[in-house]
């Protein structure tokens, strides 16, 4: 396979890798976004194995590296970051042959939330958050929107991860203070507030996480399909990690699901 590296922006942490496979490249590509609770100390080295594999099968994979909170992060970089991560696809995609048509994002835990959110960034304006909308920079021509997620035990609802103080204070340290300090900013950065999304999205959780509670996807999937949303849950077999391990089945049902996404 083969490796690419961009910068989007002059941050150390504004890069992404491409890695494609060295027979013919399917259609698409697939955005790769890490989790670990928006934190500096986890990075995109938890998405180069799994983009490796989506390679390994044929498929074009961009391991995508974001500004987390503590090292320049948090609300709004983390946020800006993302899109503008995505965003360069359009600038290499002609370099590589790769068609726009078909971007589907791949996102564990953290990334599971970044990709879903940044599946309705097309919605942000609307979403009655104007202070919050205006202090986030972000691009509307030239973007690159995706066509559908696949969230692996995501953390779709902020709100109730803020209730659970999920990881000591997660979502307040990402958006800088709580819902209660920042409501606007707080419901600009939850998927519940975008639904219901017009793409497919496919909310997988992991029957056995002790790290990010089902009911986070329980309650998006819900939601959303209540709304009339292209929405399915899935519950498989195994812990946070084996969404992560390219040799769990765990994980493997993610690859499928990609895979089905692209066509």
């Amino acid at each position: 396979m083969k490796r690419h590296r961009y910068s989007y922006g002059d941050d150390p942490s504004q890069w992404g890798d491409l890695i494609l496979p060295e027979s013919a490249v399917t259609k698409g590509v697939v955005v790769v976004i890490h989790g670990g609770y928006w934190r500096s100390q986890y990075g995109a080295e938890l998405g180069e194995p799994l983009a490796k594999d989506l390679a390994a099968h044929g498929m074009a994979a961009w391991n995508l590296e974001y500004r987390r909170a503590g090292n320049g992060g948090g609300w709004p970089h983390t946020f800006a970051d993302v899109l503008a991560g995505i965003d360069k696809l359009g600038d290499v995609a002609g370099e590589h042959g790769l068609g726009l048509d078909r971007v589907v994002a791949l996102g564990h835990s953290a990334g599971g939330h970044l990709a879903v959110w940044a599946a309705g960034r097309s919605r942000l304006a609307q979403l009655g958050a104007p202070d919050a909308d205006r202090q986030l920079l972000r691009r509307d021509d030239g973007a690159v929107h995706l066509t559908g997620v696949v969230s692996q035990s995501g953390v779709l609802n902020l709100a109730e991860a803020e209730r659970l103080n999920l990881s000591n204070g997660a979502v307040s340290n990402l958006l800088g203070g709580s819902s209660q300090r920042y409501p606007k900013r707080h419901k600009y950065a939850d998927p519940m507030s975008a639904v219901p999304l017009k793409v497919p999205v496919y909310a997988v959780h992991g029957t056995d996480d002790d790290d990010v509670p089902e009911s986070l996807s329980d309650s998006y999937a819900a939601a959303a399909k209540a709304a009339g949303a292209p929405v399915q849950l899935l519950k498989v077999p195994g812990d946070h990690f084996a969404l992560i391990d390219p040799k769990a089945a765990a994980y493997r049902k993610c690859r499928e699901l990609v895979q089905l996404l692209l066509g």
